[in-house]
């Protein structure tokens, strides 16, 4: 694993930091938006929004005295290369297995 997706992995295994992401994954928002509806004061989130924009999960842009932040497609399709692997290795496993035992039923 690359220590870009390790950390990528590490920001998410806060609780905070996951529904940070997943919020921001339905709509690009502000601090102060995600600090409405969460049980974490603004300066926390702006700090959890450190972290996930760190690991390259999560982008921001300025707008006004603001900014707005948003995923990363870049750092999610990191991601997901790494997790698809996995999947591709585990299909590949069971292919091999399915035409072994096709060749012993013969």
């Amino acid at each position: 694993m690359l220590a870009y997706q390790a950390q990528a992995f590490e920001a998410l295994g806060d609780r905070t930091r996951r529904e940070i992401f997943e919020r921001l994954a339905v709509r690009p928002q502000a601090v102060g938006e995600l600090a409405e509806h969460l049980p974490v004061s603004r300066p926390a989130v702006s700090q959890h929004l450190r972290v996930l924009k760190g690991a390259g999960l999560v982008t921001d842009r300025p707008a006004g005295n603001r900014r707005i932040y948003q995923v990363d497609p870049a750092g999610v399709s990191a991601l997901r290369a790494y997790l698809d692997q996995f999947w591709n290795q585990s299909l590949a496993s069971f292919k091999q297995a399915a035409e072994q035992r096709v060749k012993e039923s013969r």
